[in-house]
């Protein structure tokens, strides 16, 4: 089974370098990573090819979500290529806490292109080495998935009117 990838952009007013430092600098990301409503409580990253972005969400019913980034490549101010997926607090890899189909594991592109100033990210995913049923999770999810974006995209807003 095959499926298109899901994409979302949204363009922010700030350059594209320091959109590229607020997406690879865990001290920027903690303020925003995640969907609405979500807090990071811990940012670890070694930011570069082989490297990882270890995290745990704070939810907004007090329970924690951990996840984990696994760089593929990176091009500064112009694009990180990573794995993505759901993982415990050791960083292995676990299912999604509320999806038990959903991929284990998502292909994550995200470029950043600046026009005038302003830097549109735009976010590109698939499932990776996924099952049938996976793929079919991802397909179904697509509404959740735009929401769940938007709302970090907006999370991301606020934060850059901080800075």
């Amino acid at each position: 089974m095959t499926t298109k990838e899901f994409m979302i952009s949204h363009t922010f007013d700030v350059p594209r370098a320091t959109m590229f430092k607020i997406w690879t600098d865990p001290q920027h990301l903690k303020h925003w990573w995640g969907p609405k409503g979500f807090k990071v409580r811990v940012a670890d990253m070694d930011f570069k090819v082989g490297g990882n972005f270890h995290y745990c969400l704070l939810a907004p019913d007090g329970s924690d979500m951990w996840g984990k980034f696994v760089f593929r490549d990176i091009v500064p101010n112009e694009r990180i290529i990573f794995i993505s997926s759901f993982s415990d607090e050791k960083g292995s890899i676990t299912r999604h806490p509320m999806s038990m189909d959903w991929p284990l594991k998502m292909l994550s592109t995200i470029t950043f292109e600046e026009n005038q100033g302003k830097t549109t990210v735009t976010v590109k995913w698939l499932p990776y080495e996924a099952t049938d049923k996976e793929i079919q999770t991802f397909e179904e999810g697509r509404s959740s998935m735009q929401q769940g974006w938007s709302g970090t995209f907006e999370q991301l807003e606020t934060y850059i009117d901080k800075i």
